[in-house]
């Protein structure tokens, strides 16, 4: 029996709709949530192998805000990019295109969750407008290494061969069960059993939900160009970062090193979780993000 979604009720409450737009070749999926004439919209770069539905929890309680979650091309319902590259400057180039396509009044909040936080940096400092930059569990730390240089070997190995086989071979290999409950169970932290299934089970439901297996191999070849660190200099925005004090993807040390090279960003450690703040941690999560976005007004 499937756990209960924590966050149903608090979601329930919020207006959601769904649309498509097409973006360097990729027929990208996105969803709004909240009022369409909020003070703030934000819009959101989720993390690898994600979807819109990853940041739900934090969402859902975010009630006052217009929140644009697209499905990041090859992943979830957006099929991939056909003019730009899977790395992080292709991502970049078309979230730039997304939200210049929403045609906004103003600059949006931009929010890079995980791999996203890469993406959302280097568009930035690259030029795309925003109002300000929302990073939680970015990638602060050389990714090559971040994890482990013998885990990261690992991993690029298993990418690469999935790359070089037979499509059914290589979803097969992707799609395997025992892989995706091993990652999750290395990103979880929290000791409560409840949400740890929960957790499990989300990462099996929205995890798979992929193009197609090369597409994948090139993201995740593209998670290892670059941590935020080397794009945040040119990031003349309000920035906050949001970071696990537990993270494994992103040891806190790394943190606290780079938001000094930001012109303009505050940390906000949350103790006694990893690399699944938006899970295990939504409620500190939305309120560092409120506490940030009420200074700005």
């Amino acid at each position: 029996m499937s756990v209960p979604t924590p966050h149903a009720e608090l979601l329930s409450r919020i207006p959601i709709s769904e649309h498509q737009v097409d973006v360097l070749g990729s027929t990208t999926h996105y969803w709004e949530y909240g009022p369409q004439d909020a003070r703030f919209t934000v819009v959101i770069a989720h993390g690898y192998r994600g979807d819109h539905h990853g940041f739900e929890p934090v969402i859902a309680r975010m009630p006052q805000l217009r929140i644009i979650g697209p499905d990041l091309p090859g992943f979830g319902a957006s099929t991939p990019m056909t003019d730009a590259p899977h790395s992080i400057e292709g991502y970049g180039r078309w979230l730039a295109g997304f939200i210049e396509s929403l045609e906004l009044p103003e600059p949006p909040i931009v929010l890079g969750h995980s791999f996203g936080s890469m993406v959302a940096t280097r568009a930035i400092a690259g030029g795309m407008p925003a109002r300000a930059l929302v990073l939680v569990n970015p990638i602060a730390t050389d990714p090559k290494v971040g994890a482990g240089v013998a885990m990261t070997r690992l991993t690029r190995a298993f990418y690469g061969a999935s790359r070089g086989l037979p499509t059914p071979v290589a979803n097969a290999l992707l799609r395997n069960w025992l892989v995706v409950q091993f990652m999750s169970m290395s990103l979880a932290t929290t000791d409560d059993p409840t949400l740890r299934r929960w957790i499990h089970e989300e990462h099996h439901r929205f995890f798979n939900g992929y193009s197609d297996p090369r597409t994948v191999a090139d993201a995740f070849d593209a998670s290892l160009e670059a941590e935020v660190g080397k794009a945040a200099g040119g990031v003349t925005v309000p920035t906050l970062m949001v970071a696990g004090e537990k993270d494994t993807i992103t040891p806190i040390d790394g943190q606290y090193t780079t938001v000094e090279i930001f012109p303009d960003a505050r940390l906000v450690v949350i103790p006694n979780v990893g690399h699944l703040i938006h899970y295990e941690t939504p409620d500190a999560a939305a309120a560092a993000i409120t506490e940030f976005l009420d200074e700005l007004s």
